[in-house]
Protein backbone atom coordinates (compact mmCIF):
# COMPACT_ATOMS: atom_id res chain seq x y z
CA UNK A 1 0.00 0.00 0.00
CA UNK A 2 1.08 3.38 -0.58
CA UNK A 3 1.81 6.42 1.44
CA UNK A 4 -2.43 7.92 2.48
CA UNK A 5 -3.80 10.51 3.77
CA UNK A 6 -7.48 10.56 5.33
CA UNK A 7 -8.92 14.07 6.67
CA UNK A 8 -11.33 14.20 8.80
CA UNK A 9 -13.55 17.28 9.48
CA UNK A 10 -14.36 17.93 12.49
CA UNK A 11 -13.35 19.48 15.94
CA UNK A 12 -11.54 18.02 18.59
CA UNK A 13 -10.50 19.43 21.80
CA UNK A 14 -6.64 19.81 21.72
CA UNK A 15 -6.65 17.33 24.96
CA UNK A 16 -8.22 14.38 22.91
CA UNK A 17 -6.18 14.11 20.17
CA UNK A 18 -4.31 11.22 19.84
CA UNK A 19 -0.69 11.31 19.31
CA UNK A 20 -0.20 10.24 15.22
CA UNK A 21 -2.76 12.93 14.75
CA UNK A 22 -2.24 16.87 14.45
CA UNK A 23 -4.49 19.72 14.03
CA UNK A 24 -4.78 22.00 11.09
CA UNK A 25 -7.34 25.07 11.36
CA UNK A 26 -9.71 22.60 12.73
CA UNK A 27 -8.87 19.46 10.45
CA UNK A 28 -7.72 16.35 11.91
CA UNK A 29 -5.08 14.83 9.47
CA UNK A 30 -4.06 11.27 9.78
CA UNK A 31 -0.77 10.26 8.16
CA UNK A 32 0.25 6.66 7.65
CA UNK A 33 -1.20 3.57 5.95
CA UNK A 34 -4.76 3.20 5.60
CA UNK A 35 -6.90 0.42 4.84
CA UNK A 36 -10.77 0.25 4.02
CA UNK A 37 -12.38 -2.33 6.41
CA UNK A 38 -15.60 -2.89 4.93
CA UNK A 39 -17.73 -2.41 1.62
CA UNK A 40 -20.84 -0.74 2.77
CA UNK A 41 -19.49 1.12 5.69
CA UNK A 42 -16.02 3.00 5.27
CA UNK A 43 -13.82 2.93 8.30
CA UNK A 44 -10.28 2.99 8.22
CA UNK A 45 -8.00 1.24 10.32
CA UNK A 46 -3.78 0.41 10.41
CA UNK A 47 -3.76 -3.03 9.52
CA UNK A 48 -3.82 -4.82 6.24
CA UNK A 49 -6.87 -6.45 4.81
CA UNK A 50 -6.56 -10.35 4.71
CA UNK A 51 -5.07 -11.63 1.74
CA UNK A 52 -7.28 -13.08 -0.77
CA UNK A 53 -8.11 -17.18 -0.45
CA UNK A 54 -5.89 -19.46 -2.65
CA UNK A 55 -8.05 -20.81 -5.77
CA UNK A 56 -9.62 -23.99 -4.73
CA UNK A 57 -7.79 -26.28 -7.81
CA UNK A 58 -9.08 -29.80 -8.77
CA UNK A 59 -8.83 -31.74 -11.67
CA UNK A 60 -11.23 -30.66 -14.21
CA UNK A 61 -14.02 -33.75 -14.78
CA UNK A 62 -13.17 -34.39 -18.24
CA UNK A 63 -10.17 -35.56 -17.11
CA UNK A 64 -11.44 -37.65 -14.32
CA UNK A 65 -13.85 -39.55 -16.95
CA UNK A 66 -10.96 -39.75 -19.46
CA UNK A 67 -9.06 -41.97 -16.42
CA UNK A 68 -11.72 -43.76 -15.42
CA UNK A 69 -12.54 -44.69 -19.24
CA UNK A 70 -8.20 -46.01 -19.09
CA UNK A 71 -9.29 -48.28 -15.91
CA UNK A 72 -12.56 -49.59 -17.60
CA UNK A 73 -10.88 -50.43 -20.64
CA UNK A 74 -7.96 -51.95 -18.24
CA UNK A 75 -9.93 -53.83 -16.56
CA UNK A 76 -11.52 -55.25 -20.42
CA UNK A 77 -8.18 -56.20 -21.31
CA UNK A 78 -7.08 -57.83 -18.63
CA UNK A 79 -10.19 -59.93 -18.49
CA UNK A 80 -11.48 -58.61 -14.87
CA UNK A 81 -15.20 -57.60 -16.87
CA UNK A 82 -16.27 -59.96 -19.91
CA UNK A 83 -17.07 -57.25 -22.02
CA UNK A 84 -18.61 -53.37 -22.03
CA UNK A 85 -21.88 -54.31 -20.83
CA UNK A 86 -20.77 -56.36 -18.39
CA UNK A 87 -18.48 -53.37 -17.07
CA UNK A 88 -22.01 -51.12 -17.52
CA UNK A 89 -23.89 -53.76 -14.95
CA UNK A 90 -21.62 -53.45 -12.66
CA UNK A 91 -21.25 -49.58 -12.33
CA UNK A 92 -25.33 -49.70 -12.42
CA UNK A 93 -24.93 -47.23 -16.05
CA UNK A 94 -26.29 -48.15 -19.29
CA UNK A 95 -24.21 -49.40 -22.35
CA UNK A 96 -24.63 -46.54 -23.90
CA UNK A 97 -22.88 -44.28 -21.27
CA UNK A 98 -19.81 -46.72 -21.16
CA UNK A 99 -19.53 -46.61 -24.86
CA UNK A 100 -19.30 -42.84 -24.68
CA UNK A 101 -16.92 -43.00 -21.88
CA UNK A 102 -14.96 -46.03 -23.86
CA UNK A 103 -14.76 -43.32 -27.02
CA UNK A 104 -12.49 -41.08 -25.10
CA UNK A 105 -10.17 -43.41 -25.35
CA UNK A 106 -9.77 -42.85 -29.20
CA UNK A 107 -8.57 -39.17 -28.74
CA UNK A 108 -4.83 -38.69 -30.29
CA UNK A 109 -2.34 -39.13 -27.54
CA UNK A 110 -1.17 -35.68 -27.36
CA UNK A 111 -5.39 -34.32 -26.85
CA UNK A 112 -5.15 -37.19 -24.01
CA UNK A 113 -2.31 -35.67 -22.04
CA UNK A 114 -3.47 -32.17 -22.17
CA UNK A 115 -6.84 -33.55 -21.02
CA UNK A 116 -5.41 -35.26 -18.03
CA UNK A 117 -3.68 -32.00 -17.05
CA UNK A 118 -6.33 -29.99 -17.54
CA UNK A 119 -7.70 -28.38 -14.27
CA UNK A 120 -10.76 -27.01 -12.68
CA UNK A 121 -10.29 -23.49 -10.82
CA UNK A 122 -12.92 -22.41 -8.14
CA UNK A 123 -15.56 -24.57 -9.95
CA UNK A 124 -14.92 -23.15 -13.32
CA UNK A 125 -14.14 -26.28 -15.86
CA UNK A 126 -12.07 -25.45 -18.92
CA UNK A 127 -13.59 -27.92 -21.55
CA UNK A 128 -16.85 -28.96 -21.10
CA UNK A 129 -18.08 -32.84 -21.64
CA UNK A 130 -19.88 -31.63 -24.94
CA UNK A 131 -17.15 -30.05 -26.33
CA UNK A 132 -14.91 -33.10 -25.67
CA UNK A 133 -17.00 -35.27 -27.40
CA UNK A 134 -17.04 -32.96 -30.19
CA UNK A 135 -13.37 -33.67 -30.80
CA UNK A 136 -13.67 -37.69 -30.28
CA UNK A 137 -16.62 -37.46 -32.65
CA UNK A 138 -13.70 -37.01 -35.66
CA UNK A 139 -12.38 -40.39 -36.15
CA UNK A 140 -8.96 -39.12 -37.56
CA UNK A 141 -6.45 -37.84 -35.07
CA UNK A 142 -5.50 -34.35 -37.63
CA UNK A 143 -9.10 -33.43 -37.55
CA UNK A 144 -9.29 -34.17 -33.83
CA UNK A 145 -6.50 -31.83 -33.04
CA UNK A 146 -7.95 -29.09 -35.08
CA UNK A 147 -11.30 -29.09 -33.47
CA UNK A 148 -9.25 -29.61 -29.98
CA UNK A 149 -7.16 -26.28 -31.15
CA UNK A 150 -10.75 -24.62 -31.37
CA UNK A 151 -12.27 -25.08 -28.47
CA UNK A 152 -8.74 -24.35 -26.20
CA UNK A 153 -8.75 -20.87 -28.21
CA UNK A 154 -12.41 -20.03 -27.47
CA UNK A 155 -11.55 -20.15 -23.41
CA UNK A 156 -9.54 -16.62 -22.83
CA UNK A 157 -6.43 -17.48 -21.85
CA UNK A 158 -6.46 -20.94 -21.70
CA UNK A 159 -3.24 -23.75 -21.11
CA UNK A 160 -2.80 -26.41 -19.56
CA UNK A 161 0.01 -27.52 -18.07
CA UNK A 162 1.10 -30.10 -20.47
CA UNK A 163 1.12 -26.93 -22.88
CA UNK A 164 2.84 -24.96 -20.99
CA UNK A 165 5.92 -27.20 -20.09
CA UNK A 166 6.23 -28.18 -23.83
CA UNK A 167 6.58 -24.42 -24.47
CA UNK A 168 8.97 -23.71 -21.55
CA UNK A 169 11.24 -26.21 -22.13
CA UNK A 170 15.05 -25.21 -23.85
Amino acid sequence: MSEAAARIETQVPHDEQPASARMQAGTRIFVGQLFRQHRQRVSFTDLPAPLAPEPVRRPARVAVMLALAHKLQAAIDEGKAVDRADVARRLGLTRARISQLLDLTLLAPDIQEEVLFLEAVDGVEPVTKRGLRQVVDVMEWGGQRRRWAGITQRVAGWRSKAARSSTERP
